[in-house]
């Protein structure tokens, strides 16, 4: 049985990341866990004399919480009537990240089905500060759902790699499980300057072929093109569904996410990501 957390603030755009998971593992005997985190604005203990919790504010804002995954639940139940699925709701006084890390560690958590947005986020980041945090902090592969993104099967997988990677299963499995789920096409991208590989790169592209042998992977070189270039107009030309990257240390990855600042990035994405830690 799968397990897919997902978290939610009730927005648009984390309910159309549920609505994805819940298509994509529509044939699947998955649990979903549903997270809500709160915080109240005014909990600066330092401001607040008697403490939040005196006030009966945080108590105030645990039922609004719970009141709205009820209603998410309600929603969910009736509109995706799966047998093949089943719902636990978490909501909790926390930090998103800590609750998230925490979930995914007890839990036993396959993948993070989240928005790559919060309510409130502006229309010109891509991803929002969470997401990206996400992505940095927890150990566990992260499908990220651009906002107003409607389900496509994925069908045409783009797997981007610069094949500095020793790959194991714990790196492949969760892409393994989706193009056995769809019949998907995986389409494996190296990016370069008109270098040859390293012998080590030889042999990481090595593991690759043989780990998905009996899924027959293309594996197309591009030359004398930046990587953010390359994958944008790979994903329009070949109908791509959804990119995959391996979050490894002084990666192209990281360098597209995190030198920048934290969200604001020159990456025009309109597809699912699904970001795979390598530790």
């Amino acid at each position: 049985m799968k397990k897919i957390l997902l978290p939610t603030d009730f927005s648009d755009n984390s309910w159309n990341a549920i609505v994805y998971a819940l298509q994509l593992f529509k044939q699947e005997d998955c649990k979903f866990y549903f997270l809500n985190t709160y915080t109240p604005v005014v909990y600066q203990i330092e401001y607040v004399p008697m403490g939040a919790a005196q006030y009966g504010l945080v108590d105030a804002i645990k039922d609004t919480a719970e009141a709205k995954m009820t209603k998410l639940l309600d929603k969910i139940k009736k509109d995706f009537k799966n047998p093949k699925h089943t719902f636990e709701t978490i909501t909790v006084f926390s930090t998103l990240i800590t609750e998230i890390k925490h979930i995914a560690e007890i839990k036993g958590i396959d993948y993070i089905v989240m928005g790559t947005k919060g309510a409130t986020g502006a229309k010109e980041v891509l991803f929002g500060s969470n997401t990206v945090q996400v992505f940095k902090n927890v150990k566990c592969p992260v499908i990220a759902v651009p906002d107003g993104f409607e389900f496509e099967r994925p069908l045409e997988i783009l797997f981007p790699s610069d094949y500095e990677v020793a790959f194991k299963d714990k790196h492949l499995k969760s892409i393994l499980d989706i193009v056995k789920l769809y019949n998907s096409r995986l389409n494996i991208m190296h990016v370069s300057y008109g270098y040859d590989l390293s012998d080590k790169q030889v042999k990481n592209k090595g593991l690759l072929e043989k780990y998905f042998n009996n899924q027959a992977p293309l594996f197309h070189d591009i030359r004398n093109e930046n990587v953010t270039d390359a994958i944008d107009k790979f994903q329009i030309k070949h109908k791509i569904n959804l990119l995959v990257m391996l979050n490894n240390k002084h990666s192209f990855f990281e360098n597209l996410f995190f030198k920048s600042t934290l969200s604001q990035i020159g990456f025009h994405l309109h597809i699912p990501l699904l970001v795979i830690p390598s530790q």
